[in-house]
């Protein structure tokens, strides 16, 4: 019989095809819950997530011809990878194929706060003309600070080039020189990076490291008016903190596209007039989810193939 994939969110089509292409049964339920991927899953050979569907301890241990998790998409936080080492499964995901989209987003943001975007076409659509009120800062000449130069720091990093920025880099380990070089980039300690950043992007996974690494000292040596940029896991940044630092004047801004909790339920911090927000749509592009399909289906049909 033919081994069975469970696929509990919506991916493209084209992976899909790949799978069943490949002899695989194939089973999309993309508004499955978590209790319910419990009860079927000893049925499945390997699974299928996105961000929405957390695969923890209970859904592993019952999965007894579980094989391979597959997380379409940047990062595992959604995936009990200890448990998940323990039964001795294949974890896999692809950080590569949004990061284009991704770092566009970023400097979509970026741009947003600079010359205040949102709030233009806000005010047009409602019949105003805020010309004076809306003097913005370019970004050439300006440094921005980029903590983690994985697939998405580093395309980050390579638009602001373009831009005329000034690039510093903070990762755990110092980067190739030869990137540094093409980058006209300094690789700085955290502290040095947020005491003389402009604009703040953070580029991380979410670990037990990583978690609240900008907290209210962290922010309270930036510069005063510097901007904070997020595409990456909500929970790095203390949402408290940087409430209070936007709402004091702190912060000159902040730009976000993820959150401790999504959807949010709390939109105090959303609701501030120097927030921009976007519902984590950073691989939303046709050519991501199309890339990050095929990708994750091609990994699995390699675990899976003697």
């Amino acid at each position: 019989m033919p081994m069975k994939i469970l696929i509990c969110d919506p991916i493209d089509e084209s992976g899909i095809s790949r799978l069943r292409e490949a002899g695989f049964e194939v089973d999309v339920k993309p508004n499955i819950t978590e209790d319910q991927i419990s009860e079927i899953i000893h049925e499945y050979d390997a699974i299928i997530v996105k961000s929405r569907v957390k695969v923890g301890r209970e859904i592993i241990e019952r999965g007894v011809k579980l094989k391979v998790i597959g997380r379409a998409g940047v990062g595992l936080d959604n995936i009990d990878v200890e448990a998940a080492k323990e039964r001795g499964l294949i974890v896999l995901n692809t950080p590569e194929a949004p990061a284009d989209s991704t770092a566009e987003l970023t400097i979509g943001l970026i741009l947003s706060l600079a010359r205040m975007i949102p709030l233009a076409d806000r005010s047009m659509k409602e019949g105003m003309w805020l010309k004076r009120r809306l003097k913005g800062w370019q970004l050439k000449g300006k440094t921005i600070g980029i903590i983690g130069l994985g697939n998405i720091g580093l395309r980050v990093a390579r638009l602001a080039k373009a831009f005329g920025m000034k690039i510093l880099i903070n990762k755990r380990t110092p980067p190739d020189p030869k990137i540094l070089e093409d980058l006209g980039a300094e690789f700085v300690s955290l502290e040095e990076l947020l005491r003389r950043s402009d604009i703040v992007s953070l580029h991380v996974p979410l670990t037990e490291e990583t978690k609240g690494m900008i907290g209210a000292h962290e922010i309270s040596i930036m510069k005063d008016g510097a901007f904070i940029v997020n595409t990456s896991r909500g929970a790095v940044i203390d949402e408290e903190a940087l409430f209070e630092a936007l709402k004091s004047g702190k912060l000159g801004g902040a730009a976000l596209d993820v959150y401790s909790e999504e959807p949010p339920k709390d939109l105090r911090l959303i609701k501030l007039p120097n927030v921009v927000c976007t519902p984590h749509i950073g691989a939303q592009t046709r050519e991501a989810q199309k890339e990050v399909s095929i990708l994750i289906a091609e990994k699995i049909i390699k675990s899976l193939t003697p």
